[in-house]
């Protein structure tokens, strides 16, 4: 089998993505498990993912069989309670130093350290640090989620694991993971709170559009305005300024200590100072072994202070129409902003060419800076993310609508609203964007029965009544 190459490599696939050359292995590396012939199967499967190194499931099973060689878990203890080995940054900062060369290379070495030790936390951190750096979002998981298997109680790498859930916008599993950790050390008041706005976050989602803004349907729109709010935080606002305070004073003795700049910075996120939260997440990337997390963290931060500046700047122009000059600064700012964000989002990708949710982060920059044509590809390589495939198919679907493909817009929407099993907002606003790209198409029963989709359900839904009554008149 020859070595996989090329960014495509690292797309995550399943059994049936597998080349029929692979096939076979699996299909002996399968049968080597089932007889518990596990060296044979440990040979079969790292050359099956040499090849291809986005099989889960093979490295799953990898882990698995080297499981049984070593014995299970070896729960040594380090003097002051954690697990020999535990999270080494150097350890990381070797392999993803190798990852910028050749990504695959850094992970069959991280995987050749695993074989002696599948639990080790050093290797598996890294393994994490190396797939996240590559787009490999659910590989990257796996091998946190292995040692929490193993070590629940190693606490920085489960607070870890928690903040990469959220950063790829898994807010359940990220709760999971915050429970797990109150479990073994109850006294994180932190991993308490966090569970809490986890699970609230979680029930957030299903009411945001696509473009991340909540919807905000009639009767219940300050309800759920109240409930994203109250949702940041179990603390009051008194409580998390008292909070931030006394971090602060942290911080001033010590500007390095990363766990202090993580909690700040997340301190003023649940304060909404976005500028402040950007800063200091930013901070805690350039002093924390590349985390990650924290880097998009950083990136969410700054952006969603500019969508405030944005808001101000638009509610001031909507107060005075007559203000030449705030309309004036207003398009200057919108230009500029949507200038930045591409180059920024450029860098970005830069730097990790093969992370879909990167791309999608600049393709979607692209689009609203209408740069259409640009912002293809990019949202082409971000479907192979399962994670926010849907969403990418939406702005693609838009995409080829503001460049007159309606043919091909539809095939995206269609392709989205076949994958949506649930009639919620999402589908919702799949379904009525379906209808209205008809209607350009001057299909008015296929643009009807779309509508009506959403009518059956949910009357009140923007101007779908409206439509699907009048067609009976």
């Amino acid at each position: 089998m020859e070595e996989a190459t090329g960014e495509n490599a690292f797309r995550e696939i399943s059994v049936a993505d597998l080349e029929p050359s692979i096939q076979g292995y699996w299909k002996k590396a399968q049968e080597s498990l089932q007889i518990d012939n596990h060296k044979y199967a440990v040979t079969l499967l790292q050359a099956i993912l040499k090849e291809a190194p986005g099989f889960l499931e093979g490295r799953k099973a990898l882990r698995m069989a080297e499981d049984k060689l070593t014995g299970g878990p070896k729960k040594k203890r380090g003097l002051f309670g954690t697990s020999v080995g535990a999270n080494s940054p150097s350890v990381s900062k070797k392999y993803l130093a190798q990852a910028d060369k050749d990504g695959n290379a850094a992970l069959q070495a991280v995987e050749k350290e695993l074989e002696k030790d599948p639990f080790n936390a050093s290797f598996n951190d890294a393994l994490h640090d190396v797939a996240a750096k590559l787009g490999m979002t659910d590989t990257a998981a796996f091998a946190l989620e292995t040692v929490r298997k193993a070590f629940p109680e190693e606490g920085k790498l489960m607070h870890k694991l928690a903040e990469f859930y959220l950063s790829v916008e898994r807010p359940l599993d990220a709760a999971a993971v915050y429970e797990d950790i109150v479990k073994a050390n109850p006294g994180d008041i932190d991993a308490v709170k966090k569970a809490k706005d986890c699970t609230a976050r979680a029930s957030m989602l299903s009411n945001r559009s696509e473009s991340g803004e909540l919807v905000l349907q009639k009767k219940d729109a300050e309800e759920t305005l109240a409930l994203e709010k109250a949702s940041r935080s179990a603390l009051t606002k008194e409580q998390m300024e008292e909070k931030r305070d006394n971090l602060a004073a942290q911080y001033a003795a010590d500007q390095n200590n990363l766990n202090v700049v993580r909690d700040l910075a997340a301190v003023y996120e649940n304060l909404e100072d976005w500028d402040n939260a950007y800063a200091f997440y930013d901070w805690g990337f350039q002093i924390s072994n590349n985390d990650v997390a924290l880097k998009n963290k950083a990136g969410k931060m700054k952006d969603k202070a500019a969508e405030v500046k944005l808001s101000n700047l638009k509610k001031a122009v909507e107060a005075n129409p007559d203000d030449a000059e705030a309309a004036r600064e207003l398009e200057e700012f919108r230009s500029a902003l949507s200038a930045e964000q591409v180059e920024e989002r450029k860098k970005r990708v830069e730097e990790n060419p093969t992370d879909p949710s990167l791309r999608f982060s600049l393709g979607e920059a692209l689009f609203h800076a209408g740069q259409y044509k640009e912002a293809i590809q990019h949202l082409q390589q971000a479907t192979r993310n399962p994670h926010i495939r849907t969403k990418v198919l939406i702005l693609l679907g838009r995409t080829f609508d503001k460049m007159g493909m309606v043919d091909m817009a539809v095939n995206r929407f269609e392709e989205a609203n076949a994958e949506l099993k649930q009639m919620d907002a999402t589908k919702k606003e799949v379904l009525y964007e379906l209808g209205l790209i008809f209607e350009k198409q001057s299909e008015k029963e296929k643009a009807i029965d779309s509508f009506k989709q959403i009518y059956e359900v949910d009357y009140g839904y923007r101007d779908v009544a409206e439509r699907v009554e009048s067609a009976y008149q």
